[in-house]
């Protein structure tokens, strides 16, 4: 077992295929990785081997790239709200909210909505804050994307040229910094985050099924206290993002690729699967139907959670699935986080952003990027695409 950082997984694969000398022959990276994976010639196509099993439709479509299968997804993540039901159902506060906002203190279903709740629930005089929301350099973009695609927008248009500037894109992130405001513990990191949060005294947090297994365990201070949520949406229509999950892949050098093939179609089966995502201290969330009905995992989870990822996983945005996406976040991330410091204008950063987003398109052939674009286009939910 070789075992790396979290977010160093696809960088060392991609070494792997080029130098080995770890003898790789299964390996579990970001299913967002697997384009650049694909183009770099680090893993082998899994459509190639004999008996492709029935875990293939369960397995989701993120392994697919242009036109071939590359990875086994085996994690269901979904991007879904938490917020603390202790103050979200306070009938106080609630009378509060109602007198000062005229509108019911509810689950949130806008961006708009949320960041009024934050910057309601922020005191910190009083020990209180509205949200932990990931705003590091790496996982910042990941909520612009949402707030982009629920005011309407996309990363391109048709024709793969950027439209991140556009007004879409500016008052995603015009939102994002005002919201900064009301929030507290946003340059924590994936584990840090979920122990900050078990404190008890943050009303919103963003996350997944790992946020859940962590503040939802025997003994956690967040345990039995939590309304879950979709992510806010287009006028009010709930919002599933696809944000990042993992998938079994078979590295280009292993000397028995039947083999490893074998072991990443087994892992992903019912039964493995099934073990995988009920573990406690494990990272894998549900992706199977059946998961959501075995009792282990129930127990893992709670029901509420369930009941909201299983929504969520039925049509989500998918991630950038797109060649030198690692790139094109690169870029994005690195201009959000100036302008969320105040060290440049949103637009101005996105404009930034846009006119190197089309210099890497490009590189890689603008028709080719295009074609991409619009067949992960064609996977969106009806009312995004």
């Amino acid at each position: 077992m070789i075992v790396t950082d979290v977010d160093s997984i696809n960088s060392t694969l991609t070494l792997e295929s080029i130098a080995p000398r770890l003898e790789v022959d299964v390996a579990l990276p970001a299913t967002f990785g697997i384009p650049d994976l694909s183009e770099n010639d680090a893993i082998l196509p899994l459509d190639t081997f004999a008996n492709v099993s029935e875990s293939l439709e369960e397995a989701g479509p993120g392994g697919w790239y242009d036109g071939r299968l590359w990875g086994f997804q085996t994690d269901g993540d979904v991007y879904l709200m938490f917020y603390h039901a202790g103050m979200l159902e306070d009938p106080d506060e609630q009378k509060r909210y109602e007198d000062m906002f005229g509108r019911v203190l509810s689950v949130p279903l806008t961006w708009e909505e949320l960041d009024r709740q934050m910057s309601f629930f922020h005191r910190p005089d009083e020990g209180r804050f509205g949200g932990c929301l990931f705003r590091s350099a790496g996982y910042s973009v990941w909520e612009w994307w949402a707030r982009l695609h629920a005011n309407g927008g996309h990363p391109f248009a048709q024709d793969a040229v950027s439209t991140l500037h556009l007004n879409a894109g500016v008052e995603a992130l015009v939102e994002m910094k005002a919201s900064s405001a009301h929030l507290t513990g946003s340059d924590l990191g994936l584990f840090e985050n979920w122990r900050r949060y078990n404190k008890g005294d943050i009303y919103a947090n963003i996350g997944w099924g790992g946020t859940q297994k962590s503040i939802h365990k025997p003994g956690a201070g967040m345990r039995g206290r939590v309304r879950h949520g979709p992510l806010p949406g287009k006028q009010g229509a709930p919002m599933a993002y696809f944000n990042w999950g993992w998938s079994y892949v078979v590295a280009r050098n292993t000397p028995v690729p039947e083999l490893a093939f074998a072991f990443c179609d087994f892992a992903v089966s019912p039964g493995p699967s099934a073990d995988a995502v009920a573990a406690v201290e494990g990272y894998f969330d549900p992706f199977r139907n059946e998961h959501y009905n075995d009792p282990r995992i129930v127990e893992a989870y709670g029901a509420s959670f369930l009941a909201e990822h299983r929504k969520a996983m039925r049509a989500p945005i998918p991630d950038l699935y797109l060649s030198r996406r690692s790139e094109y976040f690169e870029i994005l991330g690195t201009w959000l986080q100036l302008a969320l410091q105040g060290r440049t204008e949103p637009e101005t950063a996105l404009r930034n952003v846009s006119e190197r987003w089309d210099i890497i398109t490009e590189q890689v052939g603008k028709k080719l990027q295009a074609a991409r674009w619009v067949q992960l286009l064609e996977s969106y939910p009806p009312n995004y695409r």
